[in-house]
């Protein structure tokens, strides 16, 4: 069975039980065992800065799924996957908009079918950075 980690990041612990609602209830969690830790369940705390949060997920090879991790300064998400991402690094899964997120299920189940995919094909997508879901 195919087993997939993913760190939740601390403003997405409500939307995060919604995506896990939709994986419990179209049966994906019967073929995959997807886990969504929250940073209270690995006592990361929650003013941790991109590159701790980034460094745990990769020491821990863990999808790191957030939505408004910063993009700009010397700390910023972007800066930190831009200077230590390899070829195998793990990839950060941005939901583009947790508002639609919350509100459209049709837009829940793309990207819900977005991270199963990424999931199965782990290997694939590995080194590619960032990538904005559905």
């Amino acid at each position: 069975m195919i087993s997939m980690n993913f760190l939740i990041d601390y403003n997405l612990n409500g939307p995060a039980l919604i995506l896990l609602g939709s994986l419990t209830g179209s049966g994906w969690l019967d073929l995959i065992d997807i886990r969504f830790i929250r940073f209270s369940e690995v006592e990361l705390p929650m003013n941790s800065s991109d590159r701790q949060v980034w460094r745990f997920a990769q020491a821990n090879q863990m999808i790191l799924l957030t939505a408004n991790r910063s993009m700009k300064g010397k700390d910023s998400l972007e800066q930190v996957i831009r200077e230590e991402n390899t070829p195998t690094s793990f990839p950060v899964l941005t939901i583009a908009n947790v508002d639609r997120l919350l509100a459209d299920s049709n837009y829940r189940e793309r990207c819900v079918n977005r991270l199963i995919e990424i999931a199965i094909d782990i290997e694939y997508y590995k080194g590619t950075m960032r990538i904005f879901i559905p």
